[in-house]
């Protein structure tokens, strides 16, 4: 067999790994690779205002389904869809006209038993005069007396006969008990029953108006914690101030106040509903609409604030943050945030003012890795 055949591949092979292995010309000695340069911004305290951010649904503050008393035809409808109506003012007029013959008939009764009332009290008079002389038997007194007392009765059901007829004439004037808005109505000429399931129109109050927020038992305890500490601030009568920020992300004018009384535990998710009511002078917020409220739980005057982009979490789910030693090194530190402000988060555990916490190039930068860090203005920080 020829072994240089088999000899010279492999000193071309050993030629080649030892040209790999020289350092280029301009590099660093022994090949090393320079440091990588990375972006930090230096923490600082500052003040910072706690907020909670709760979605909810807009609710009525009074609502009432106007039904019919009496049975009728609805004669005249007296007032315009979708108005403001006034608590007592009337809203509908059922045909009164059978109600006040039924009344007029009670009075007339009444004028007959009163009659029989005033012959009996006269008879038992004379008999009872008669009596003492034995002028009458015995028997005829106590019935005169009888007939008396029963004529005092058929006065006492004529009463309530006119009561019950005054009332349901009443009735046929349909009253809003409450002061609102309306919605839409039935019209003149519809037939009506006493108590029927489907309502004549409703009305809502609008002014104030309730913001109901789902939420869990955890948040509510925490609130209700902190705006007995102080920290939430409070408005009077120990509720707290809430803001609202409408569908189009604009800001609603007015200032709420957060109700805990209002509560109640759904048994079955565990949540609650957080009730908030607001100012409507204007009626601008109607039942029905999203909103976001905005509860200020207080402010903390030595908060850490640190760009989302420099925050990442390890295998376990812990927030992390690559940070820039003194000697330029990388360290990793495990961290505990509180929540997001904007594109930040609030750091409570594991920085500290004046640490250097990496921002760009978070790739590139490797714990016990030397760096060359770069400030970045803080107000300059964008998401990576």
């Amino acid at each position: 067999m020829n072994f240089r055949f088999l000899i010279l591949p492999f000193v071309f092979a050993l030629a080649g790994c030892h040209e790999a292995a020289a350092p280029s010309a301009g590099g660093p000695p022994g090949g090393a690779r320079p440091p990588s340069q990375v972006g930090v911004v230096t923490l600082a305290t500052e003040r910072v205002t706690l907020t909670t951010d709760l979605p909810g649904r807009t609710s009525p503050f009074r609502i009432a389904e106007v039904r019919p008393q009496v049975n009728g035809v609805i004669q005249k409808r007296m007032f315009v869809e979708g108005a403001e109506v006034q608590e007592g003012q009337q809203l509908y007029q059922i045909d009164a006209a059978p109600y006040q013959a039924t009344y007029d008939s009670a009075q007339a009764q009444m004028a007959h038993a009163q009659a029989e009332l005033a012959s009996a009290q006269a008879l038992s008079d004379r008999y009872k005069a008669l009596g003492s002389t034995n002028a009458v038997s015995k028997q005829d007194y106590d019935n005169a007396v009888a007939a008396q007392l029963q004529a005092k009765a058929d006065v006492a059901t004529a009463q309530a006969a006119i009561e019950t007829a005054q009332i349901n004439l009443t009735y046929t004037r349909v009253l809003s008990p409450i002061t609102g808005r309306t919605g839409r109505s039935v019209t003149e000429g519809g037939l009506v029953t006493a108590n029927q399931t489907t309502s004549l129109v409703t009305v809502q109050q609008l002014n104030p108006i309730y913001v109901d927020i789902p939420q869990s038992t955890a948040l509510l305890l925490r609130l209700k914690r902190e705006l007995a500490s102080g920290q939430i601030k409070s408005t009077g009568d120990n509720q707290a101030a809430v803001t609202l920020t409408l569908e189009d992300g604009s800001q609603y004018d007015q200032t709420g106040q957060l109700q805990f009384a209002e509560t109640t535990v759904d048994q079955g998710t565990g949540s609650v509903i957080l009730r908030a009511v607001f100012p409507n002078p204007a009626n601008l917020l109607l039942p029905g609409m999203f909103v976001t409220a905005r509860l200020e739980e207080g402010i903390s005057e030595n908060g850490l604030l640190v760009p989302q982009q420099g925050i990442t979490h390890n295998q376990m789910g812990q927030p992390t943050a690559l940070i820039v030693t003194q000697d330029n090194k990388v360290e990793l530190r495990v961290i505990k945030t509180d929540r997001a402000i904007g594109d930040k988060w609030l750091v409570t555990d594991g920085l500290a003012a004046g640490d250097r916490v990496i921002i760009d190039g978070v790739q590139k930068a490797v714990p016990g890795a030397t760096v060359v860090p770069i400030d970045i203005p803080p107000a300059t920080t964008q998401p990576k």
